[in-house]
């Protein structure tokens, strides 16, 4: 296997690590903007040049965000060169076309570092999809907010307190709006989902809450009654689509749930849960993940895991019934059970007078 590694940053550099001494594969080229004088590959900051390069069969993208990624991936899959992305924005927003590019070209095109880079997700999701219809996927997918949770919850840390020390040790980014605004784990649940499913969920359909507006006070209540607070994922298969959200959801203290990160049901097969690395992996998790896709790749797996035609699918939670946990106007109750979209529509309308307000999900 020749390869191309678009971007040499931190997993890029984790997975050239990983793949410089293995004999079944070579990086023979690194696209970057900077020399790399360390490296004894070829360097080049034009993609044309990877692109027209007969002798590369596969390009590994790192960079991140939309563009140029976005490009360069499309161009790559229509040169006939298998594509392996670590990049869940991407693979999200544009997921119908590059699904449909690699099955056209016949090339394959993994992203198994996208979604709990730490495990093996999303193949495992491919694979309990052969052997069973897959009826709902829950889990943590976020670990910055875990490890924010957890600080508040067991060492009495205030939120801006919890969230330096992320930042300090490299868990949460300098803009962490992503991570605790639940934007992040959203898209790694429309990954999950749509390879669950064969689906292809849109990300905006899905509504999300984080908790960049919980309190000590928050986390006083729940410990008073014996609950544990995780900013949780879930989509399930229901009758008219897939009911699916993201929102803090509150666990008695024994809750399996707690210990584990993610989980995916089958019809018959029953439960299948995960936990590993964490699900914001590390720089080598996820580089390993990238060399897992590269060995897939190698063994002759689908263009895309088993997903030919994901069909549209439309979010309904209109019949997902829970009790909520309010904060609002100094008040802090108890909903009795409402469909989860009512209580998104509440918590938006507190929010106008109350930007602060807090809402968690009882699981039950």
């Amino acid at each position: 296997m020749n390869i191309a590694l678009l971007g040499f940053g931190n997993v890029g550099k984790a997975f050239y690590s990983l793949a410089c001494n293995r004999t079944d594969m070579a990086v023979t080229r690194v696209l970057s903007r900077h020399p790399r004088p360390e490296l004894t590959c070829e360097i080049t900051a034009d993609f044309a040049q990877i692109e027209n390069d007969s002798s590369i069969d596969t390009v590994i993208e790192v960079l991140g965000g939309l563009n140029p990624s976005h490009d360069y991936v499309c161009r790559a899959l229509r040169a006939g060169k298998n594509v392996v992305t670590a990049n869940k924005h991407l693979m999200v927003v544009y997921y119908d076309e590059l699904v449909s590019l690699a099955h056209k070209n016949d090339v394959k095109l993994r992203c198994t570092a996208a979604a709990a880079g730490g495990i093996p997700w999303l193949s495992s999701i491919s694979r309990g999809a052969r052997m069973d219809n897959i009826v709902e996927i829950a889990g943590i997918l976020n670990g910055t907010t875990n490890y924010i949770l957890n600080e508040m919850t067991n060492h009495g840390s205030d939120y801006m307190t919890a969230l330096k020390g992320a930042q300090d040790i490299g868990f949460a980014e300098k803009d962490p709006t992503d991570d605790v605004e639940a934007l992040d784990p959203r898209r790694k649940l429309v990954l999950s989902a749509n390879l669950a499913f064969g689906v292809s969920l849109r990300e905006d359909d899905i509504p999300c809450f984080g908790i960049s507006t919980i309190s000590a006070e928050d986390i006083t209540f729940f410990r008073e009654h014996g609950w544990i607070c995780k900013l949780f994922t879930r989509a399930k298969k229901v009758s008219s689509g897939v009911s699916a959200f993201v929102i803090p959801t509150l666990f008695g203290i024994t809750a399996p749930e707690i210990y584990s990160n993610v989980a995916f049901y089958g019809e018959r097969i029953g439960k299948f849960g995960f936990s590993g690395a964490g699900t914001s992996a590390g720089v080598y998790p996820t580089g390993s993940s990238v060399l897992a896709d590269c060995l897939d790749i190698q063994a002759g797996c689908d263009p895309f895991y088993h997903v030919i035609a994901p069909h549209p699918c439309l979010i309904d939670n209109s019949n997902e019934m829970k009790r909520f946990y309010f904060r609002t106007q100094g008040k802090q109750f108890i909903t009795e059970p409402i469909c989860v979209g009512e209580a998104f529509d509440q918590i938006r309308q507190i929010q106008k007078a109350e930007p602060r307000a807090f809402m968690a999900c009882l699981n039950e």
